[in-house]
């Protein structure tokens, strides 16, 4: 469901009628002429919709396994691609997080206890054992920031080492103390003075730059992920932003070429990731999340956190509306009587729920103005994971942030757990199983494991090896 603003609209664009375009006319045929060709008769054509067209890279059969490290559950898929660029799960597992707050590890052993268990889960319905995951980045407070890079061509051809080297020569001027790049994904390229280049391979030049997109995170966050799964006997075979995640999870084509922002609503973290011409522009995280929401009922009706929670999953609404003052709800409070129960109406719920909404929402609007990456921070926001489940959120978001904005579930995807309800639940491991299959080659970021230079000596070598 799409949420437009409400009031009038920034742009306009004007109406237009749609016709049915002439047949082309057919070329004359060179040489001798030839008998007329009557037309065979053709069924009706299937008109899709733009964001359900399948993409024309076809993904790689797997299969692979993810996990989806949050503050409130830990989710293991197995899957693997179909020929008709689906994506079908083998199985899955998942687990109440334990150890794990706002994104990050705070207790090992209980992590690791939570992993074993949701990955034996998946592994036990799959039928098979993986021994490497893709994991999800939202530990070690993830940063973005663009940066320049250039290397030496001399006048040849650009190849796909020259851009793989240029890309590793981008990671390493990253690099920072007590940081580790994840990501560095490429936004566009220059040959010499031809700027916004897409694909330099095959360009003759002197001079490729190239303008890059790097997310980074504290290094010792990421080394103690690694311990922990290293404890489970897993291998972390590529790590993953989560916004990213879920934008290639909830996003159609379209969407990430005219420019969109995917808002991940999680239980101690709200990802952002700001898509436009098919990359990933910016990425932020809000240290709030569905947690605070639970915590806040808890407190200010004295009840526990699962008695929260159930009441938020009910009951709870982001707006006041018509009706909820009739509504009595029973709510057993905490204390010395385990049976003490107290009548409140929705509307108690409802005034708690409100001002923390507002609050993030807020946030989040602060962080797209900041973000400065042109016109694509101003397109349709997509809602998505467990907190753009509440009620009434979608338009109240549609108000603050001044924008379109519809509910994000994972496309393209076969066997996910739950229903179709809860699937914005699922939408980062979704978009990890995506990447996996192939989704990392479109957002042009090569593998530079075997292509990092290593110093000036290590360069001036390959500036000469690629010469002679």
């Amino acid at each position: 469901m799409t949420y437009p603003v409400p009031g009038p609209v920034r742009t306009t664009l004007p109406a237009t009628r749609t016709t049915t375009p002439a047949p082309p006319a057919v070329p004359a045929i060179r040489g001798p002429a030839a008998p007329a060709r009557v037309p065979r008769p053709r069924a009706p054509a299937t008109l899709v919709p733009a964001a359900e067209r399948m993409p024309t890279r076809k993904l790689r059969t797997g299969p692979f396994s993810v996990l989806d490290i949050g503050s409130t559950k830990i989710v293991c898929l197995i899957g693997r691609g179909e020929p008709d660029n689906t994506i079908r799960i083998l199985g899955h597992g998942w687990r109440r997080s334990h150890g794990v707050r706002s994104g990050g590890i705070v207790d090992l052993r209980e992590a690791e206890s939570a992993i074993r268990n949701a990955v034996a889960q998946a592994e036990d319905m799959a039928t098979e054992r993986r021994d490497s995951i893709f994991v999800n980045l939202s530990c070690g407070h993830p940063e973005s920031r663009h940066i320049n890079a250039r290397w030496p061509i001399g006048g040849r051809e650009v190849t796909q080492g020259d851009v793989s080297r240029i890309i590793a020569e981008g990671r390493l001027r990253a690099i920072s103390e007590g940081r580790s790049a994840i990501h560095t994904l490429p936004l566009d390229y220059a040959v010499d003075d031809t700027q916004e280049v897409l694909d330099p391979r095959g360009h003759l030049c002197d001079l490729l730059s190239a303008r890059l997109h790097v997310i980074d995170a504290n290094t010792t966050a990421l080394r103690n992920l690694e311990a922990v799964l290293s404890r489970v006997e897993l291998k972390i075979a590529g790590m993953v932003s989560s916004p990213l995640a879920s934008g290639l999870a909830v996003m159609s084509e379209d969407e990430r070429n005219l420019g969109a922002t995917v808002v991940d609503m999680g239980g101690g973290l709200t990802s952002i990731g700001i898509f436009g011409e098919g990359r990933l522009l910016h990425t932020a995280t809000i240290p709030v999340g569905g947690l605070h929401i639970t915590r806040d009922i808890a407190q200010g009706l004295s009840t526990s956190i699962d008695s929260a929670e159930r009441l938020k999953t009910m009951y709870g609404s982001a707006e006041l509306l018509a009706g909820d003052d009739n509504e009595p709800i029973l709510v057993q409070l905490i204390g010395d009587n385990d049976h003490h129960y107290v009548r409140i109406s929705r509307s108690r719920i409802v005034s708690i729920i409100h001002p923390r909404v507002e609050e993030t929402l807020e946030m989040i609007r602060d962080r797209l103005e900041m973000a400065a990456v042109g016109p694509a921070a101003d397109g349709r926001v997509i809602l998505t994971g467990g907190g753009s489940l509440l009620e009434g959120i979608g338009p109240m978001a549609a108000r603050i942030l001044n924008r379109q904005v519809r509910l994000g579930r994972p496309r393209r995807i076969v066997g996910l757990p739950e229903n179709s309800a809860t699937w914005p639940m699922f939408s980062t491991s979704a978009g990890l199983l995506a990447w996996a299959a192939g989704a990392a080659d479109e957002m042009g970021e090569p593998d530079t494991r075997d292509a990092r230079p290593g110093g000036l000596v290590r360069r001036f070598v390959d500036f000469i090896r690629d010469r002679v």
